[in-house]
């Protein structure tokens, strides 16, 4: 099938759903279908064969785009509705079904109802909660607005992805009996090779002592993400185990300033260390090099990304009791707290301190990644929804 996919992000970055698009095309591809992928002006180039990327217009002064709603997303998504309509009429006669994820599975049904084929909605979270969880607007005009998209997107689908449970079971709510596909983020670093000598050499390049217990924590600087919990949580751990360090990878360059003024106030400073965005193939060697990976999410319900390369790297994992986790996460593969910080730092000492701990969640982890978390099982899962989108009945079927 020919696919034209619709992806209001910056594609390629290395965060959660340009991530998530990324191994779907890969997916997509490797079972031999073509994918037109139409996206933001903004991101690396990559190359995947049966992929090709066509980009919107950029608006005048808007150079980058932030991680949730914002107003620059009214202006990027208006000229990528453009964008994929000339894309849509273009290859008309050659375009099978619609593949929208986030915001643009509005685009997505409106260009699928005009071309005759069928729409296949990308639900990578809950739009109108994302405008809490962003702290974006407490309008309940716009709550109402997002929820009644959202809403049409199930509704008017032919079939939907989900990343999670949560979202699995809010779909299953708002349309009984719709064909909905819970395939989870995890493929993609589990095939990842560390070289030999990397725990060393990343330690060394961040003035990390060989033998100093290594707090890590990688992804994102949004407030949800539970980074002054992680912090504050450190101070705990500094005062037991001052030999202790944490690594924080990720954020932009103005988001490590204010984050290196809030660990001074906290007053970890000097076992805090930043690298800034790292590229993703470094990704697997911090793993490696850590003692302890950290997930401190306060709020939300979307398992992060995040979580499927910490099961894989071997390393135990400290991360809140919060559903956000617990999806996927239980007392046997990870050491699960409550969201402050004498809990969540009491977690991280434990797991420093308790070493047959530790090392029997990393290996209960790393089992259940192999076992369940696998790209033939990520796969399988697509090859299913694809199987949906050639029944062409119900919701975003071609009108007669």
């Amino acid at each position: 099938m020919r696919i034209l996919m619709i992806a209001p992000e910056p594609f390629f970055e290395p965060r959660g759903t340009p991530f998530s698009e990324y191994h779907r095309i890969r997916a997509l591809t490797d079972l031999g279908h073509v994918v037109d992928l139409v996206t933001y002006p903004f991101g690396q180039d990559v190359s995947l064969a049966g992929m090709k990327v066509h980009r919107a217009a950029r608006p005048p002064l808007v150079r980058r785009v932030k991680i949730g709603p914002s107003w620059a997303k009214v202006p990027l998504d208006a000229l990528l509705a453009l964008k994929a309509a000339h894309v849509a009429f273009k290859w008309r006669r050659h375009i099978d079904m619609v593949h929208s994820h986030e915001e643009g599975g509005a685009i997505g049904l409106v260009l699928a109802w005009a071309l005759g084929v069928p729409h296949l909605y990308d639900m990578h979270s809950s739009l109108p909660e994302q405008l809490s969880n962003f702290t974006f607007s407490r309008s309940r005009l716009l709550v109402a607005l997002f929820d009644a998209l959202e809403r049409q997107m199930v509704n008017r689908s032919q079939a939907i992805i989900v990343i999670c449970k949560y979202l699995e079971e809010k779909v299953r709510r708002l349309r009984p009996g719709a064909r909905v596909m819970l395939i989870e983020n995890a493929p993609g670093a589990g095939d990842a090779v560390v070289p030999d000598g990397s725990r060393q050499r990343i330690r060394s390049a961040y003035g990390i002592a060989p033998a100093a217990p290594l707090v890590l924590y990688t992804g994102t600087f949004e407030a949800y993400q539970g980074l002054d919990l992680l912090y504050d949580a450190m101070r705990v751990v500094r005062t037991a185990r001052p030999d202790a360090r944490l690594l924080v990878v990720g954020g932009h360059a103005d988001q490590v300033h204010q984050a290196r003024t809030r660990v001074e106030q906290a007053g970890i400073a000097d076992v805090t260390v930043f690298t800034g965005e790292r590229p993703a193939e470094e990704i697997p060697a911090l793993l490696d090099a850590a003692d302890v990976l950290a997930s401190p999410r306060s709020r939300g319900k979307n398992t992060p990304l995040k979580i499927y390369q910490y099961l894989r790297a071997g390393r135990p994992i400290v991360a809140t009791n919060l559903l956000t986790h617990t999806q996927v996460l239980d007392d046997t593969i990870a050491c699960l707290t409550d969201a402050t910080p004498d809990a969540y730092g009491g977690g991280l000492l434990r797991v420093v301190t308790d070493r047959p701990y530790g090392e029997a969640l990393a290996t209960a982890a790393a089992r259940v990644a192999r076992d369940r978390y696998t790209y033939d099982a990520y796969l399988e899962r697509t090859k299913t929804v694809m199987a949906w989108m050639d029944h062409r009945d119900g919701p975003g079927a071609p009108r007669p």
